[in-house]
């Protein structure tokens, strides 16, 4: 850029640039904006894009209490329902855990992540906050010092640049803050060894509890979303394309895996969105860098098998905006300090219990032979039978399932 081209581009600083319209960005950004700390929020995608883009559908007890505490569960209260059952399949048959009944508000709300954001955006807007689409953060510039400032591209293709006293990435895993992170920055990375394909079905749910088939040919996976809409999951031979199968093929291939035969037809109906997900997770340490803070994806990726990316989001989200407000109102930096340790407690709490509902889910990636293949096939059945006839397991399931 010549020197007229960037004083063109220069935005007028804000206390807080938020990177990322998702349910971290938002959430931060409501929570900033209600008490009067001028931010703004700029997001690679459209509007349109923002509040359709499906994700998760479960929210915690714990993310609820947050939404209600800053008068944000208007539409979870309205449109979502509580759900505390889960049904698992086996070879050995079925069996069903009422997990919302084992301990005090255990129970999952089910409410569609774009449901969600789209509460939160308007609930910005419409107390003029400002968010601006089609904007892509390039990299973030000069965190340790006292102004940092952020590069972009905005929607017509010219560059800008912005400054704020505080930058927080909330903005993915492949986001500006996760690529201009100093080195030194720590990433712990785990790959499950599993792939699934998502698919988000136009058929109403076919049994009323979250459904976990565990079968010789891999995991099959139902969550209700709406009365009308039907999340499923196939464990899938990573490298084969989302499309590989037709719709009958994929609907036979449930049938089978889920029992149908011995249970219940499912009810069908054509795909809206099928999608491929490495059962990957990786950590970020520190959280802190100067005066650029992770929240969300860019601080931490889960494997989606618990169900926990959203509710950490929504909670680190929480702990940022408090921080921030100390900092900001009062000159206290307390919270900042410790900002990163914090949010690590809980991520590697979620991680853990990730990880131990992956390998319950699925046969472990073949490593020794068929000896290792019945020795995990062992495992599974001693996990499934514990979990089945154990209180103080089915106690602690249910505490994690739910708990952020």
């Amino acid at each position: 850029m010549t020197e007229s081209q960037t004083s063109r581009a220069l935005r007028a600083p804000v206390d807080v640039l938020v990177l990322g319209a998702g349910p971290a960005g938002l959430v931060l950004g409501n929570l900033l904006l209600t008490a009067g700390i001028d931010c703004v929020i700029l997001e690679r995608a459209s509007r349109t894009h923002v509040r359709n883009r499906a994700r998760a559908g479960f929210l915690a007890p714990n993310t609820a209490r947050i939404l209600e505490r800053h008068g944000l569960a208007d539409g979870l209260h309205r449109y979502g329902r509580r759900h505390g059952t889960c049904e698992f399949r086996t070879r050995d048959g079925r069996f069903r855990l009422d997990y919302g009944a084992l301990g005090e508000d255990t129970r999952h709300h089910v409410y569609p992540q774009q449901d969600l954001v789209t509460d939160l955006l308007e609930h910005y807007l419409g107390r003029g906050g400002r968010v601006h689409f089609d904007t892509e953060a390039l990299a973030v510039h000069d965190a340790d010092g006292p102004r940092p400032s952020v590069t972009a591209r905005d929607p017509d293709g010219r560059p800008a640049r912005w400054t704020a006293r505080y930058v927080a990435g909330c903005d993915g895993r492949h986001g500006a803050a996760r690529r201009s992170l100093p080195p030194g920055t720590v990433r712990h990375q785990h790959d499950h060894g599993v792939t699934w394909l998502g698919l988000l079905a136009e058929a109403p749910p076919s049994l009323d509890a979250v459904g976990y088939a565990l079968h010789d040919r891999g995991f099959a996976g139902h969550m209700a979303r709406t009365p009308q809409v039907t999340r499923y999951y196939l464990q899938w031979q990573r490298g084969t394309a989302a499309d590989a199968w037709s719709e009958q093929r994929i609907w036979d291939e449930l049938d089978i895996r889920m029992g149908a035969a011995d249970h219940r037809p499912l009810h069908r109906g054509p795909f809206r969105e099928r999608g491929l997900f490495d059962l990957t997770c990786d950590v970020i340490e520190p959280l802190r860098h100067g005066s650029l803070f992770l929240a969300g994806d860019a601080a931490s990726l889960l494997a989606p098998a618990a169900a926990k990316g959203a509710n950490l989001a929504v909670l680190e989200a929480e702990i940022l905006a408090t921080a921030l407000l100390g900092a900001l109102t009062r000159g206290d930096t307390t919270g900042l300090d410790g900002y990163s340790d914090r949010c690590l407690e809980h991520i590697w709490k979620a991680q853990e219990f990730t990880g131990w509902m992956t390998r319950l889910l699925h046969s472990a990636p073949e490593t020794g032979g068929d000896a290792g293949s019945f020795f995990q096939a062992g495992l599974r059945r001693s996990r499934i039978a514990s979990l089945r006839t154990s209180r103080i397991h089915q106690d602690w399931f249910a505490a994690n399932y739910v708990g952020v």
